[in-house]
């Protein structure tokens, strides 16, 4: 009797072992693996247009280079941004059928005013400087307490509307947008098209007059503009 007592013991503590075995890992499931993808981008790249609906345009060899100045707006298929760092150009590039060229931005260069040309920028540095103006923070219009005077080096609307940073939501589709309306780089079946930009801090209403420099694989041409 006393070895069927300890058998039936060892039993009873198996199967609470067992049971509690089965709690512990009902209170940890699995991590799912089968995880919703991220909702993809609407971010068409910019087509070419027509050489008389762009500001201007110039022979360069065999190709024909076209611009339009957008100033401090960075204008894609889908939305306009702004910066206040840069100022951007349209740029296309045309030729017969069949024809291709090498494109690149570091082709460019922008002269404003008169003065030393400005060397194009590579469109990744653009992005801290990058603003959506159709966003609109949460809690936008709701005012908080003021706490202070000029002294704090705030204005009257950074003193009354809480600030809040832009989600990595905004800033990514803003970034996506502009990166696929840049100008492609590489060998390219024309025409083609994309937007460039140029370090420039000043007023656009200071802007008298612009001009696209394209010196590149096809030849020399210089572009005016009508800002």
């Amino acid at each position: 009797m006393g070895e069927m007592r300890i058998f039936l013991s060892s039993v009873t503590f198996a199967a609470i072992g067992a049971l509690f075995g089965q709690g512990a890992a009902g209170q940890n499931p699995p991590a799912a693996t089968n995880k919703a993808a991220a909702p993809a981008i609407e971010a068409p790249p910019i087509p070419a247009r027509p050489l008389a609906d762009y500001q201007g345009h110039a022979p360069a060899g065999a190709v024909t280079v076209a611009g339009e100045f957008t100033g401090h707006s960075v204008v894609t298929p889908l939305a306009t941004f702004t910066t206040e760092d840069y100022v951007a150009v349209e740029v296309a590039v045309s030729g017969a059928p069949g024809a291709r060229a090498t494109m690149s931005y570091e082709n460019f260069s922008l002269r404003i005013n008169g003065k030393k040309a400005l060397p194009a920028q590579q469109y990744l540095l653009l992005f801290k400087s990058l603003k959506d103006p159709e966003y609109v923070p949460p809690d936008a219009d709701k005012p908080k307490d003021k706490m202070g005077g000029p002294e704090f080096g705030s204005t009257a609307a950074d003193r009354e509307y809480p600030w809040h940073p832009i989600p990595f939501e905004v800033t990514h589709k803003m970034e996506v947008r502009v990166e696929k309306a840049s100008l492609p780089e590489g060998d390219r079946a024309l025409p083609e098209a994309g937007l460039i930009f140029f370090q420039y801090r000043g007023k656009e209403n200071g802007i008298n007059s612009v001009e696209l420099i394209y010196t590149g694989p096809a030849g020399k041409a210089i572009v005016p503009l009508h800002p």
